[in-house]
């Protein structure tokens, strides 16, 4: 009794070399994905850093602030759908001068109870993106925070203009 055996021929698949490229085709996949979240990073930090630079406050840009005006200011807190508690500032902010307003950085301070700051925040308020500020116009704008201390005084913060890039 002889029991004939199939012959090999090479051309069928053995479970090692499936797994081995299962195992290729996931490490190419892996690598594909790191390569692209580490491009996306570069990107990222690249243009976060460049908005970053501090605008510029010299004695023409100090003298501008003068016609810049800060008005309507009005405060709220809501909640968010992660059921944090988020405060909110609105306001206007008017270009009474004769130069456009390209880019414009505030500093927002709150305070306790005795007028020292517990909180100070820079925004780039008109940034780099945005439509500029024209002479004449006035926008309204709105800025948030997810934690402000708890011995904040409940007052108003106050709005200083740390920079400007005028046209």
């Amino acid at each position: 009794m002889t029991e004939d055996f199939p012959r090999a021929t090479g051309l069928e698949s053995s479970p090692r070399r499936g797994f081995a490229l299962a195992l290729l085709f996931g490490a190419g996949v892996v690598v594909l994905v790191l390569f692209v979240a580490y491009q996306l990073l570069v990107r990222f930090n690249s243009r976060h850093a460049q908005s970053q630079v501090p605008l510029s406050m010299g004695e023409a840009e100090q003298a501008y602030a003068w016609q810049i005006e800060f008005s309507g200011l009005q405060m709220s807190r809501a909640e968010n759908f992660l059921g944090q508690e988020i405060t909110y500032l609105f306001c206007v902010v008017a270009n009474r001068g004769v130069r456009t307003v390209r880019q414009m950085e505030v500093a927002i301070e709150f305070r306790d109870a005795f007028q020292q700051v517990v909180l100070r925040d820079t925004r780039r308020v008109i940034g780099p993106r945005g439509a500029p500020l024209e002479p004449g116009e006035r926008r309204e704008l709105q800025l948030s925070w997810e934690h402000i201390p708890a011995d904040w005084n409940r007052q108003y913060p106050s709005i200083r203009i740390t920079g400007l890039l005028l046209e």
